[in-house]
């Protein structure tokens, strides 16, 4: 029998266009498995996601920047079909965003935590973070905001090189205007023509003090923080590799004890009054060994699955057991548990794992996404490469249809 109220369907959101999204696939397996009915509201073109025996149906997403008033047609229409309250699960920031600001209009259709108003779209603000974490006494690197080219430059003195430039609301960006969310730069002039950009990126450019990567330094946490405001489920996290290496999102991240990590966590949403799925990112300063807070993403984590404890609970499934009223279970914490990304770290995939590992993509009960993603992958890279060697050319057709070919986008950063 189920821990899970099955008679509640689940519904996951996610406005980005990123069709390797192994997160959307994680909470649809996880609640599949329990025996929730999940509806998935993505873009489905070149999505292994939709091959999931544990995905009831897919729906046609928000168009990218579509306004609230068409996500909330989106998320009638679909409430309509299925008839009765669900539960509904945010899977990207902007999607976050969206439930927070209409969830009376949403409501008795789906099931939400209550939150705030406005706090998701505060935490999910990289300038208003720094904010948070000032009034909240949270390490956080020092972060300036500069209204003209000039205070770029003196910004750039004050900081040292190199910097981190990020947009403060990455969700704004435009596809293909080449924007991405964080960049690391080493000069004025490279700061300065990313201000010159700021009307078309949406959001004020931050510059951010740069704390070095290194062994032991990449720590995240994931949490839901039920109706009273406890941090139930998830757990502290370190990353072993990233994709890209350095500053991208986790490839293979193992479950580690950390009791600074959590206490920083917990007072952090405590302080807030924040309810729902969180995940963090903090990165260790080399120099102090203070952990400072890099991001509060208002959603599960791309790899919320890792922190699976012994009763099987994670973010997701402590969400839909909270909102119907059922009791959480007392799990036991499985430190060293692995969690890898095979697309991003194929070798990793392969060696033992002594502590237990859970794959972003294959899985005995659910192999159909893993070999649609491989398929996908090696035409994703395949196109890449042509177009890096210069080869690929207007009379070349493609590979896959353009509708279904698949795209990293400039904001996978954000859904690490």
């Amino acid at each position: 029998m189920s821990l899970l109220d099955i008679r509640v369907p689940a519904v996951l959101l996610r406005i980005d266009r990123n069709p390797f999204h192994h997160g959307t696939l994680g909470a649809a397996r996880s609640l599949g498995r329990s025996g929730v009915e999940v509806h998935v509201v993505a873009d489905s073109a070149g999505s292994p996601v939709g091959a999931s025996r544990y995905v009831r149906q897919m729906h046609p997403p928000p168009l990218p920047g579509a306004s609230p008033d068409d996500i909330l047609a989106v998320l009638r229409r679909v409430a309509g079909g299925i008839a009765r309250p669900a539960v509904l699960v945010p899977l990207d920031d902007a999607s976050a965003i969206a439930v927070g600001r209409m969830r009376d209009e949403l409501a008795p259709s789906y099931l939400l935590p209550s939150m705030p108003g406005g706090l998701a779209e505060r935490v999910a603000d990289k300038a208003e973070l720094a904010a948070v974490c000032a009034s909240t006494d949270v390490p956080h690197p020092t972060t300036l905001i500069p209204d003209s080219p000039a205070e770029v430059a003196d910004a750039m003195r004050w900081l040292g090189l190199p910097v981190v430039a990020k947009w403060s609301r990455p969700w704004l960006l435009p596809a293909g205007s080449g924007l991405r969310s964080t960049v690391l730069v080493r000069s004025v002039q490279q700061a300065r023509e990313l201000f010159l950009r700021t009307g078309e990126a949406g959001s004020r450019l931050l510059l951010q003090a740069y704390l070095s990567p290194g062994p032991d330094r990449d720590w995240f946490f994931h949490g839901y923080a039920d109706h009273s405001g406890t941090v139930r489920a998830g757990g502290p996290g370190r990353k072993q590799l990233a994709w890209p290496r350095g500053a991208g999102l986790t490839a293979v991240g193992c479950w580690t004890p950390n009791t600074q990590v959590q206490a920083l966590a917990e007072r952090l949403t405590g302080e807030l009054g924040y309810r729902g799925i969180f995940d963090l990112d903090f990165r260790r300063c080399g120099a102090t060994g203070r952990y400072h807070l890099l991001d509060f993403n208002p959603r599960a984590g791309a790899q919320f699955r890792l922190f699976a404890d012994s009763a099987g609970l994670d973010v997701v499934r402590a969400m839909h057991l909270d909102l119907t009223g059922r009791p959480l279970p007392d799990g036991v914490p499985m430190p060293g548990r692995a969690f890898v990304v095979e697309n991003y770290a194929p070798l990793a995939a392969l060696r033992a794992a002594p502590g237990g590992r859970e794959l972003a993509w294959y899985a005995a009960d659910d192999p159909s996404p893993g070999r649609v993603m491989w398929a996908q992958w090696c035409r994703h890279v395949s196109r890449r490469l042509r177009e890096r060697l210069g080869t690929t050319t207007a009379a070349t057709p493609p590979l896959i249809p353009r509708a279904a070919s698949p795209s990293l986008t400039d904001n996978e950063k954000a859904s690490s």
